[in-house]
């Protein structure tokens, strides 16, 4: 796809809208988005919301002219030529430096005060006068004249005063790069910003600095993201993609203005008042076809006529057959009316089946001293079967290292662990999956076939049947963490440990995770960054300190 093409307004109003009209996007394999209209205003935060695959990032890529050569796409993008885009992949080349990141993401905003004031001496033609216009309309959009202060607050809001700035992007942990990608934004204030999942990799406080600019940005901003916190606190409309042609409503609804909490409220409320009204039509539609059916018996009963009676009867029986047709030509006609314009039937929402752990009694757990040299130190664990236990902590604190040794994946170089849960499974961040080429239901099977009364990957509810023949390269992340999760549950481990479990699902599929985290009878272990998840968690929680050496 083309650059987006820019808005007619946007030479001498920074500040335009974005807009998005009739978007499709195809690949060869598939067809990602179909139609899809989005109106974002400055100072307007619209937030993308859907199953995983239904085409967020796509919708990003797209706007911002990102997508790959073997995308097909039709539509139309006016875009705001001061348009960023963070995806979940910092942008930066490896052997760059802190240091070089910082002063290229200055360079242009220097530049921009320089031309103000060298454009300033050539104000006596009206050649001159333009361009120091342009130029000026161009730094104050962007506050040009403070921008070196905003870096440097920028660098110490988000941790990363400490950082060397001769270190190399390539030996910068995720969380990092991340933070110096948000610093690089708050530095340049763009008039139109695309994020895709921003808070991936992100503790609370950085979290913290990324609201508050967010909610003072005066231009664009459209963002994809799981964190539902985060939709609630920044958000002014959410634009559900995974409604369908149908939207929520059964009449293409898919925009919401507000943030998550009321909108999983007003979708619910949708939902049922689709499923209502396509109940009541679908008895209405019953009742009209069998009236089309009916026989004279419904309006006179059969009876001989007596022998005085015969020419009565003959009037009468005329008069039933006129009643008789033209009730079902009424019938009939009120019956082509409503299939006409009858409810589509509301789709069967993906909704996860399963059974994450299966009973176990006892002791699973037991660890003393714990130490992994620059990851993890850990003085005590004790987990009872049954028991739930929530692991907190910064980057670098070690919760992923923590999972990796209970789950003999990590070895500690000293201390002792102890696990006696006689199944162990374990989700990680990045499910390594090591034949990508076939497909998520031979993957699945072949994963479960030495596992008696393993459910089925469709039984288990957790990938649409579509995408069961779907090679594991083409899913996305979270469908590919959907598929890992089936392969982890379908053992019924008496122990299951889950690193950031919804991280890159869908918001729907978190909730249900949490619901079925509450009923698991099993021994779970759980590393979480998930605000939502951690505020409503009511079991223990084991919080992990920075290793200090």
């Amino acid at each position: 796809m083309p650059a987006p093409v820019p808005h007619p307004a946007s030479a001498s109003a920074p500040l335009a809208p974005l807009v998005v009209t009739g978007l499709s996007v195809t690949y060869p394999d598939r067809t990602v988005l179909t139609g899809v209209d989005l109106l974002a205003p400055p100072g307007r935060r619209i937030g993308l919301v859907g199953e995983n695959g239904a085409g967020k990032s796509t919708l990003l890529r797209a706007v911002a002219g990102r997508l790959p050569d073997r995308a097909r796409t039709a539509g139309t993008v006016d875009a705001p030529t001061d348009l960023v885009l963070l995806g979940q992949e910092p942008p930066f080349r490896d052997r760059d430096t802190v240091a070089e990141v910082l002063a290229l993401t200055l360079a242009p905003l220097r530049t921009a005060v320089a031309d103000v004031e060298r454009l300033a001496a050539r104000l006596d033609t009206a050649e001159g006068a333009e361009a120091y216009g342009r130029a000026l309309d161009l730094a104050v959009a962007h506050d040009a004249w403070d921008a070196d202060r905003r870096a440097t607050v920028a660098a110490a809001r988000l941790g990363l005063d400490g950082l060397d700035p001769d270190r190399p992007v390539a030996t910068l942990s995720g969380g990092q790069r991340t933070r110096l990608a948000l610093a690089t934004i708050m530095t340049t204030r763009p008039a139109c910003l695309l994020l895709d999942e921003p808070t991936n990799h992100l503790d609370d406080g950085a979290i913290e600095v990324l609201t508050g600019f967010l909610r003072d940005l005066p231009g664009v901003v459209v963002l994809a993201s799981h964190d539902r916190v985060l939709l609630d606190d920044v958000c002014t409309d959410l634009v559900d993609l995974d409604t369908g042609a149908f939207g929520t409503d059964g009449s293409g609804g898919r925009r919401f203005g507000g943030g998550w909490t009321a909108y999983e409220r007003a979708r619910a409320d949708a939902r049922r008042r689709w499923e209502e009204s396509y109940e009541a039509q679908q008895e209405e539609i019953a009742r009209l076809r069998a009236a089309t059916r009916i026989g004279t018996g419904a309006i006179a009963h059969d009876r001989g006529p007596t022998d005085g009676d015969k020419y009565i009867y003959g009037f009468k029986g005329a008069r039933v057959e006129q009643t008789l047709s033209r009730r079902k030509k009424d019938a009939q006609r009120r019956l082509e009316v409503v299939e006409r314009q009858q409810v589509r039937k509301p789709p069967a929402p993906l909704r996860f089946r399963g059974d994450l752990t299966s009973a176990a009694s006892g002791r699973l757990v037991q660890a003393r001293d714990v130490v992994v040299d620059g990851r993890l130190r850990l003085p005590r664990l004790d987990l009872a079967a049954g028991e739930h236990l929530l692991v907190t902590g910064a980057n670098g604190a070690g919760k992923s290292t923590l999972l990796g040794v209970l789950s003999g994946r990590l070895a500690p170089t000293s201390g002792s662990v102890d696990v006696t849960a006689r199944t162990v499974r374990e989700l990680t961040q990045d499910p390594d999956v090591r034949e990508p080429a076939r497909s998520a239901g031979t993957t699945y099977d072949d994963a479960v076939r030495d596992l008696p009364g393993a459910p089925s990957l469709r039984d288990l509810g957790l990938l649409h049947p579509r995408e069961h023949r779907t090679p594991v390269r083409s899913l996305s992340v979270g469908q590919r963490r959907r598929l890992l999760l089936a392969v982890a549950i379908a053992a019924s481990p008496d122990l299951l440990l889950l690193d950031e479990p919804t991280n890159h699902v869908s918001l729907a599929l978190a909730g249900e995770l949490e619901e079925a985290l509450a009923a698991a009878p099993g021994g779970i272990v759980l590393a979480s960054h998930d605000r939502w998840l951690r505020r409503r968690w009511e079991g223990p929680e084991l919080g992990l300190a920075a290793w200090t050496g």
